[in-house]
């Protein structure tokens, strides 16, 4: 599946995903951990073990800089 994800803030990232990826999936596609950031779609959070539904994605980072 080819999913466009925007990071709230950052810019936005196009990339495919294996059939079955969940939104975990996307977190780490991205380089973060679950931890750091939430997906979201339809400006809902969503779990990060469900599978990936949408294409059309929103990333906000919880966490920046260290």
């Amino acid at each position: 599946m080819h999913v466009t994800c925007e990071v709230v803030g950052e810019g936005t990232e196009e990339f495919d995903l294996d059939a079955g990826a969940t939104y975990g999936d996307v977190l780490r596609e991205l380089g973060f951990s679950m931890h750091e950031a939430t997906v979201l779609v339809d400006n809902s959070p969503v779990p990060e073990d469900a599978p990936v539904e949408t294409d059309d994605l929103r990333v906000l980072r919880l966490i920046k800089g260290g």
